[in-house]
């Protein structure tokens, strides 16, 4: 079987000076594919109000995108492997473009749901695609490690301007412009690419197994509806076990299958790298701790403390702030520092600011403040060099299937942050609030529901808020708990790889 090489001479390495701008344009399409998974959660209302939505509607609008994203990435990057990365880019692009101006236009919710999902097909094509190109792009192990703290950096950047953004625009502007906005930025990336990317390097011989990335997608998917099933406060029994179902047979086929085949969609032998296997399960805990924060913080602090949606966005953008210094410092001191006090670490940093909201998100904005700039700073760390683990233990042929087995991680992140502590809010409300005399029932459904009946019943307010506040205080116990258990299970994978150690390991 013909391998093409991405190693290149020095006279035909690209210029530093086209490297970074490459970069740049790949920073881009990254930052567009992580703006959408969270920018509708300040238009969803708007959106809702003006398309006619119900609430099962106005749910799969928010999630179509990741859902159907976290069921592709894994076979658009071994595709990416066998067409070439950059032919992979320009196609995510492209399907990307017309999915946001097909969304921004969209007549009725179905519609709009349509577009979210073609939405995510453009995504995940390029998300794989864009850690490749670095990896192939950056020979020099250092440089590379600072371009990917870059990437790294900007899905956390992305993920909290999403709200920001979309706050922005909903004060001058009709609902579709948070989806017309990207139009612009894929053009201006379709011509840089064509510009600056290295030439494709296709690999023809290099076998991809349609039936393996449907298999791929039915396991994913199926693991997800039966998460978001199962976590809500009433579960239906029967779609969880169908999803489930599905979500077991496809994932036992699929396996089955990869072991039969020469060229696998997945050699699982990868995660027998602990580095690798670590730089996977820090991604993942990253996401959950940013997503999970960043959906009950907004909204505790526009339903309780009355923040407009910009206002509540700008206070998550807190995180980002804090990550942006450490995950640069974390990339550029990889070769010196070691995988092991940056992962671990800084995952152990982000406890201790997760812990530090949960004791005074009531008491002082001060050190709310704080606590969120501290869990970015452990958790921007974490994840940038998150990715060096990952794309530094894999060979060069495998720079797409292991950015996909990463994109997969921080997608099921967030998916798992936003199905199970969204739902744990709700119910913990539900349980305990305290309902004064004469109060309607309808009011446990939400913190919503209450305050709009709230005038025609004093101290229902004081009550709702009293509980809401309390279900803050149970999902950030689990939020800490969890960041916690990353630091330790990511502190004994890479138990020899501390100060001095080569990023690379040989597998165990």
């Amino acid at each position: 079987m013909r391998t093409v090489s991405t190693e290149r001479s020095a006279e035909t390495a690209p210029s530093a000076r086209r490297r970074w701008l490459l970069l740049a344009v790949v920073s881009a399409g990254l930052l567009l594919i992580t703006l959408d998974n969270s920018i509708l959660y300040a238009a969803l209302p708007t959106l809702v109000q003006e398309l006619g939505a119900s609430s099962s509607e106005g749910l799969w609008i928010i999630n179509a995108y990741p859902v159907v994203m976290a069921g592709l990435l894994l076979g658009s990057g071994t595709l990416g492997d066998r067409v070439g990365h950059r032919r992979m880019f320009l196609i995510g692009l492209v399907v990307f473009g017309a999915a946001s101006l097909a969304a921004a236009f969209s007549p009725t919710p179905e519609t709009l749901i349509a577009a979210r999902a073609l939405l995510a097909v453009g995504a995940a094509a390029m998300m794989p695609a864009t850690l490749a190109l670095i990896r192939i792009t950056f020979e020099d192990e250092r440089e590379r490690n600072v371009a990917i703290a870059i990437w790294g950096t900007l899905a956390i950047v992305g993920s909290a301007l999403g709200p920001i953004i979309s706050g922005l625009l909903l004060q001058s502007f009709w609902w579709g412009s948070v989806f017309l906005i990207n139009v612009p930025v894929v053009v201006a990336a379709i011509v840089a690419t064509l510009v600056l990317a290295p030439p494709n390097a296709a690999d023809p011989g290099r076998k991809w197994d349609l039936p393996s990335s449907l298999l791929a997608l039915v396991a994913l998917v199926g693991l997800v509806i039966a998460i978001k099933e199962a976590a809500k406060p009433e579960p239906a029994l029967l779609p969880i076990a169908a999803a489930a179902l599905a979500a077991a047979v496809g994932g036992w086929a699929f396996a089955r299958r990869q072991r039969r085949l020469p060229d696998p969609l997945l050699d699982f032998s990868i995660f027998r790298n602990r580095a690798f296997l670590a730089g996977v399960l820090a991604a993942g805990f990253s996401l959950f701790a940013i997503a999970g924060i960043q959906l009950i913080t907004t909204q505790r602090f526009q339903l309780v403390e009355g923040f407009t949606p910009l206002r509540a966005g700008l206070l998550v953008a807190a995180v980002a702030l804090g990550a942006l210094p450490t995950a640069m410092a974390g990339g550029a001191t990889l070769h010196r520092v070691g995988l092991l006090p940056i992962i671990a670490g800084g995952l152990a940093l982000s406890t201790v600011g997760s812990a530090l909201i949960l004791l005074t998100f009531d008491t002082s904005m001060g050190l709310l403040v704080t606590g969120l700039l501290i869990t970015g700073a452990g958790l921007g760390a974490a994840m940038s060099v998150a990715s060096s683990a990952i794309m530094g233990n894999v060979p060069a042929r495998r720079a797409g299937m292991a950015s996909s087995v990463e994109e997969v991680s921080y997608e099921f992140g967030s998916l798992i942050a936003v199905a199970l502590l969204g739902s744990l809010l709700t119910s913990v409300y539900t349980a305990t609030i305290d309902l004064p005399a004469g109060a309607p029932d309808s009011a446990r459904d939400s913190l919503d529901s209450a305050l709009a009946q709230a005038a025609d019943h004093p101290g229902l307010i004081d009550a709702a808020s009293t509980a809401f506040d309390g279900a803050y205080s149970t999902v950030m116990v689990v939020v800490t708990a969890v960041i916690a258990a990353g630091a330790i299970m990511t502190g004994i994978l890479l138990r020899r790889h501390g100060p001095g150690s080569a990023l690379s390991a040989p597998q165990h």
